[in-house]
C-alpha cells in the first residue's frame, strides 16, 4: 500500500520520470538511514523552466517551478526507496531562486505548500530560500 502515492494522485499530481545526473555525483546517498537528494531544477512536461524572477518570471511562475522541484523529489524518493510510505519526515528544503536584485524570494513556498498539502501539517520543515543572480542556462529554480 502507498498512501502517500494516492494522495499524490487525490492532489491531481503526478511522478514525473527522472533523469540520471550528467555530472560526476549521485543523485542520491542514504547514510544512517538519512536519505540526502543533489539538487533538481524545474521541469514541466519534459521541458526546463526558464526565466528571471522579476524579469520575465512572476512570483506565481516561480512558485510552479518550485512546486515541480518538489515534485521530481518524490520521484526521486520513490526511486530509491520503491515506496514513497517508507518516507518518515521531510527535515530540510533548500530552494535557489533565479531573480534580479529586489525580488522576493517566497517562490519556495510553492514547493513547501505542496509539501505541506501532501504530507500534512505534521510534517512542517526548515526551509532556506537563496535568491541567486544566475542559475546554469537560465533555469528558474532549483532544490536540494
Amino acid at each position: 500500500m502507498d498512501i502517500i502515492g494516492d494522495r499524490f494522485h487525490e492532489l491531481g499530481s503526478v511522478l514525473p520520470p527522472i533523469a540520471k545526473p550528467r555530472e560526476s555525483y549521485l543523485s542520491s546517498l542514504i547514510v544512517d538511514k538519512m536519505l540526502y537528494l543533489a539538487g533538481v531544477i524545474s521541469i514541466i512536461n519534459g521541458a526546463v523552466i526558464m526565466g528571471v524572477g522579476g524579469a520575465d518570471e512572476a512570483v506565481e511562475e516561480g512558485y510552479t517551478a518550485a512546486r515541480h522541484c518538489a515534485l521530481i523529489r518524490f520521484a526521486s524518493i520513490k526511486r530509491v526507496l520503491g515506496l514513497l510510505d517508507w518516507l518518515q519526515q521531510i527535515i530540510f528544503l533548500n530552494g535557489y531562486v533565479n531573480v534580479i536584485p529586489g525580488f522576493t524570494p517566497l517562490v519556495i513556498d510553492g514547493a513547501s505548500d505542496f509539501l505541506v498539502k501532501l504530507l500534512g501539517e505534521k510534517d512542517l520543515h526548515v526551509q532556506a530560500a537563496v535568491c541567486v543572480s544566475t542559475l546554469s542556462r537560465r533555469r528558474s529554480s532549483k532544490s536540494r
